[in-house]
């Protein structure tokens, strides 16, 4: 049984990661993630300090837990980037202050580190707005550049094939055709896939609107020090093969790509073909198993079909379970996972402990712990 432990400041509480129901637990290692998660109170995804809190939360871990791997995720740049559009020099230092945290945690912890930029960012140049179709489009989540439409109308395919805003309408066949080589389960996937050109964005109900976006990434930057890397389903192979002979830390930089990268790299594909991830679980999860990981949550599913009261894992968002094959869940030894992408740690790293800001859509609720083993 995996458990979550929720600190809000004014109080903590711990449940079971998969019911939501209530626990009590006071083993050590419990106790060392609650003193973890109340020295850390999480600043906010844009506070100056939302870094600075990865990187301090992370060396705790490391010094009371002592693990030979850890899974980082830097992001407050990308939520400044996506919702605030900052001028370039802002914007400059802002990458600046990551690459600074990422070398204090290598300096400080002794880790090799293996950093991914997951892809440049772009202003919006306009949005896509599909809400009069006669069937229905569906823009999931944190995509910006695909939509799923169900029940297309011949009108609704005239009227989209003319849309100079959309690269390419997609069938379901199509998408599953280009990654024919996986395991391929069609029941989440849309009957088709709307892309939208470089810099054109579905407009979402469900988040805030953003005012820059992922560009179109197919190559995005791995340090050089893992030598060569053709896609990024080549990483997680890799970390296994350093985390024999020395304690690694796989560190993911939000919202930065080839054009900013601070350090010695290689690019490496990042997607397949015309599908390029963007910064979402499906990535991470690529990045982790080695695996493309497309069809469990694919863009422009419909999740609330699957959100009711009977919905396991209450606190892991739209996901309903947790990922297996993740470089965590594989490596024998001790693992930690710390980051600023609520949702994410402890689902797509398969660590033994990770802590996370607990935030929806910019709202800070707090920071979660999770305990898997």
């Amino acid at each position: 049984m995996s458990l979550a432990i929720i600190d809000a400041r004014a109080w903590q509480n711990t449940f079971d990661l998969k019911t939501g129901q209530k626990r009590q637990d006071n083993s050590p290692k419990t106790q060392m993630v609650k003193a973890v998660l109340g020295e850390h109170p999480f600043p906010g995804d844009i506070d100056d300090k939302g870094n600075q809190w990865v990187t301090d939360t992370a060396l705790d871990l490391v010094d009371r837990y002592d693990p030979n791997f850890a899974f980082l995720i830097y992001a407050q740049q990308y939520y400044s980037f996506r919702f605030e559009h900052p001028g370039e020099a802002k914007r400059q230092q802002l990458i600046d202050d990551v690459f600074e945290e990422v070398e204090r945690f290598r300096e400080e912890s002794g880790f090799f580190p293996v950093v991914v930029g997951t892809g440049d960012m772009i202003p919006v140049k306009e949005y896509i707005d599909l809400s009069r179709l006669d069937g229905l489009a569906i823009t999931s989540h944190w995509m910006t550049r695909y939509a799923g439409l169900y029940g297309i109308s011949p009108a609704d395919m005239r009227y989209l094939r003319q849309l100079a805003r959309i690269e390419r309408l997609v069938s379901k066949e199509e998408f599953m055709s280009l990654f024919s080589s996986e395991p391929v389960s069609a029941d989440r996937l849309p009957e088709y896939l709307a892309v939208a050109k470089e810099g054109y964005c579905f407009r979402s109900t469900l988040l805030r609107q953003p005012v820059m976006i992922p560009a179109c990434n197919y190559s995005i930057p791995v340090s050089a020090a893992l030598g060569e890397v053709n896609s990024i389903t080549d990483i997680s192979d890799g970390i296994d093969a350093i985390l024999r002979e020395k304690k690694v830390a796989l560190i993911l930089v939000e919202g930065v790509g080839i054009k900013d990268f601070r350090l010695p790299y290689t690019s490496c594909a990042n997607g397949k073909g015309w599908y390029a991830y963007e910064n979402g679980e499906a990535q991470y999860l690529s990045i982790s198993t080695g695996k493309h990981q497309v069809f469990a949550y694919p863009p422009g599913y419909r999740s609330y079909q699957e959100d009711d009261e009977n919905k396991e894992y209450p606190f892991s968002g739209y996901l309903t379970s947790i990922p297996s094959g993740t470089v965590g869940e594989r490596f024998d030894g001790k693992s930690i996972a710390v980051g600023n992408r609520s949702m994410f740690m402890h689902t797509v790293t398969g660590t033994d402990i990770a802590i996370e800001c607990f935030a929806r859509n910019l709202a800070n609720q707090g920071c979660l712990g999770v305990i898997h083993r």
